[in-house]
């Protein structure tokens, strides 16, 4: 039974990279409703997910001319533009799937594993707050990027919000990272005051 859901997840994982790969590349709306405004998350991650793709680019041809067999070498060829194509997919996945500060409220994504909705309402104060969390330190209500958080979202009412390997305790307080957290804030605490 688990072996069954873990293939059901990978052919899932596989199909929304290459439909978020065809979005990026196509420009596909993001968002569709109305007044909403997106911000990404993936500053931190890029650098690292690039360095990975030209060292898989260069490995693939130097890997190709030293191995003697016609068979393996075409094997390690297409594994080796598919891994790379991969990782232009895993960018694709953190560019498409955006946070979202919109008028029904605030969306946080981390790719394909966390979306969290969390509707105005809900929400008493946003604010920024850089900091920087040791290594397998997550508190409830964390969604770090690379160890940080920039923006903290104080609730109304505990909630328990799904992220993934954390504390599924309910929290006052939510935490994560965005590219422009101060634009991010700005434009959230139009809709925050407005509720």
């Amino acid at each position: 039974m688990k072996a069954l859901k873990l293939v059901r997840f990978v052919f899932w994982y596989e199909w929304s990279m290459w439909r978020s790969l065809y979005q990026w590349l196509f420009r596909r709306p993001l968002v569709r409703e109305t007044g909403a405004k997106t911000f990404g998350y993936a500053r931190l991650q890029t650098p690292v997910l690039i360095a990975f793709m030209v060292v898989s680019a260069i490995e693939v041809p130097i890997l190709h001319l030293v191995l003697p067999w016609r068979t393996v070498q075409v094997i390690s060829l297409v594994l080796g533009v598919w891994g790379v194509i991969w990782m232009i997919g895993i960018l694709a996945i953190l560019r498409v799937h955006p946070h979202v500060v919109a008028p029904s409220g605030l969306r946080v994504r981390n790719g394909l594993s966390v979306d969290i909705a969390i509707p105005w309402e809900a929400v008493a104060e946003i604010r920024l707050r850089n900091r920087t969390l040791e290594p397998g330190q997550k508190q409830p209500g964390e969604l770090p990027i690379s160890n940080f958080t920039n923006v903290d979202v104080t609730l109304r009412e505990p909630l328990a919000l799904p992220v993934p390997k954390g504390n599924k305790e309910p929290s006052t307080s939510f935490r994560f990272y965005a590219d422009d957290a101060d634009e991010l804030v700005a434009h959230a605490r139009t809709f925050v005051v407005a509720g």
